[in-house]
């Protein structure tokens, strides 16, 4: 009898997950010509500033030319916007809410993912079991603190290696992913695992993006989410635990004091912590 071994997942195969999938969507955006052309110009003046004011030399911008390059052809594009540019974006949405304080989605979401009861396990493997079980518990509220009954609650996060689902070949389509459905005053109770702090791919050229300026390429754990009612605007957000490794130094810079969990563990082993969400109206 042979047994398979796991074939961890590469940047090349995870970026073309990612860019696949993000490709399969076919994002738009209601922008006018006037707004993209003031985009565009101030974008590429600060790009030539950038270049007067460090001196760019041909040699440089050719090596740059040809890392453009590869991140295209290495499919990690979604990789490396979202590490390092998403978290801006967000801010600028944080300006018009006043609810639950958002972050950055990050290149791994997959939508419809199976949905569960209120108080519920997310699907996993017997090696994730074996993991620190980790109840979060909460729930889905208005502004004023009514509860939202129905409101969804997607999550997902990496298993004790670093890897997603669906990005990695070796673990099951929806592991450690779920869309939990609230019961009627919006509470719901998760049962899963304490995630661990994960290097983003670094055998890619968003690795050699980061190791020639002696920097770091690891994420702090943490769980994602996508939380929305009906009449609710959505909030996209990630949750990580005092104390961890790289909550001060995220690769991503996508960590704030506002998200920040305090597990206590019980006499059982288990990890509990509660979180609620405020959502603003549509």
């Amino acid at each position: 009898m042979t047994t398979t071994e796991p074939v961890s997942p590469s940047a090349l195969g995870s970026g073309t997950a990612a860019t696949d999938k993000f490709k399969g969507a076919r994002a738009t955006a209601d922008t006018s010509p006037e707004r993209l052309a003031a985009i565009a110009r101030d974008a590429l003046t600060a790009l030539h500033q950038v270049i007067r004011d460090h001196g760019v030399t041909y040699p440089e911008y050719r090596v740059f030319k040809q890392w453009l390059i590869d991140v295209g052809e290495g499919g990690e594009w979604p990789l490396f916007l979202d590490v390092f540019i998403e978290h801006s974006v967000e801010e600028v949405l944080a300006r018009s809410r006043r609810g639950t304080k958002g972050s950055i989605e990050g290149p791994y979401y997959v939508p419809d993912a199976p949905e569960l009861p209120a108080e519920c396990e997310l699907p996993m493997r017997a090696e994730d079991r074996a993991q620190t079980p980790l109840i979060f518990a909460g729930q889905v509220t208005d502004l004023d603190g009514n509860g939202l009954g129905d409101a969804k609650v997607e999550l997902w996060h990496a298993d004790a290696d670093g890897y997603y689902s669906q990005f990695a070949p070796h673990l099951p389509e929806w592991n450690l992913r779920g869309t939990i459905v609230t019961d009627a005053e919006g509470h719901y109770s998760i049962r899963t695992i304490q995630p661990a702090p994960y290097q983003i791919p670094t055998d890619g050229p968003t690795g050699t993006f980061i190791e020639a300026q002696n920097g770091h390429p690891w994420r702090p754990a943490h769980l994602h989410l996508i939380v929305s009612a009906p009449g609710r605007e959505s909030v996209t957000t990630q949750l990580y635990f005092r104390g961890g490794e790289w909550i001060d130094s995220d690769v991503a810079s996508a960590t704030k004091p506002e998200l920040i969990l305090d597990p206590v563990t019980g006499d059982d082993g288990v990890n509990r912590v509660t979180y609620n969400f405020a959502l603003d109206p549509a």
